[in-house]
């Protein structure tokens, strides 16, 4: 046997043998210890020295240290813990030794941004995920919905799923999540975007009617909000409001009779406001409603 082999093959029984120890010294210290941290066991908190001493066996380690992640956050959510100080690090040792172990962020990211109340570091870590895993699209589901539910950021969680929607493979759903975000966030022109690109590229007809749909809110929501201006112009330059939508066309503010997306004319009210005449065929409008109502559930009908 050649010397290298030979040295080769020593270095890696030693490797495992001290690897497989401290995997025992580890479960020997839980149990006889129950108030035993991971403080008490962290002794090497560098994820670069960590990688080199692996020798190569990087894997390995990185599902011993995403073990010791799980263990570290179901104690303390079972103790009803409000910090969690070593997850951050502990995720950063894992993802380092293996930069492609996906449940690492997908689940590290929820345990940081749900319970350990970090929603930046869970984004560092996401990040970290799609440089190294580009074409993963669920990596940028994932960092949408920390932008969405956690920061309450609509315009960077748009942001995130419609990089993810470019990504090859990526769900088409991805789409509909950006465009929603883009609407959350007062985005009207981006939101038509990808409502419009979405219901283009898209041959799922339900996510093509429910693009359809939104296109339409939009539209109304636009108009609503320009009919109410020339109203308001109306009344400042006769010191009344106008008695019907007729009545800025006779002043000269617009030209014909408006009509909503599905074809019926717009209303204007006594206080002013501009309703559709029927807001159950219109579902996601933000504006034109009547006082108090309450959208029923949307029903697409399949777009050919």
């Amino acid at each position: 046997m050649k010397p290298s082999l030979r040295t080769t093959i020593t270095a890696g029984i030693l490797l495992l043998s001290c690897l497989t120890g401290s995997v025992l010294l580890l479960r020997s210290i839980d149990r006889q210890r129950t108030g035993a941290t991971l403080e008490e066991v962290l002794y090497i908190s560098s994820p670069r020295l960590l990688k080199h001493l692996s020798l190569g066996y990087d894997g390995l380690l990185a599902d011993i240290y995403w073990t010791r992640v799980v263990q570290y956050f179901g104690d303390k959510l079972d103790k009803g813990a409000e910090h969690y100080d070593l997850l951050g690090p502990l995720l950063e040792i894992t993802t380092t030794l293996d930069p492609h172990l996906f449940v690492a962020y997908e689940y590290g990211s929820n345990f940081l941004a749900a319970n350990g109340n970090q929603p930046q570091r869970a984004i560092e870590l996401v990040e970290f995920g799609i440089r190294n895993n580009p074409n993963e699209w669920r990596l940028y589901y994932d960092l949408g919905f920390i932008y969405y539910l956690d920061l309450k950021d609509y315009p960077k969680a748009a942001e995130a799923f419609l990089r993810g929607s470019r990504v090859p493979d990526a769900h088409p759903f991805l789409k509909v999540l950006a465009a929603q975000m883009a609407e959350r966030g007062g985005d009207i022109q981006t939101a038509r975007m990808i409502w419009t690109t979405t219901y283009q590229t898209t041959k799922d007809r339900d996510i093509r009617g429910n693009a359809a749909a939104h296109l339409r809110a939009l539209q109304v929501d636009e108009d609503v909000t320009l009919l109410e201006k020339l109203v308001s112009l109306y009344r400042d330059k006769n010191g009344h409001l106008p008695q019907t939508l007729s009545d800025l066309e006779a002043a000269n503010l617009m030209r014909g009779t408006p009509v909503d997306p599905v074809g019926n004319p717009y209303q204007l009210m006594p206080n002013g406001h501009v309703e559709v005449r029927e807001p159950d065929d219109l579902p996601f409008i933000e504006k034109g409603t009547p006082p108090g109502y309450i959208a029923p559930k949307p029903k697409f009908k399949p777009v050919d």
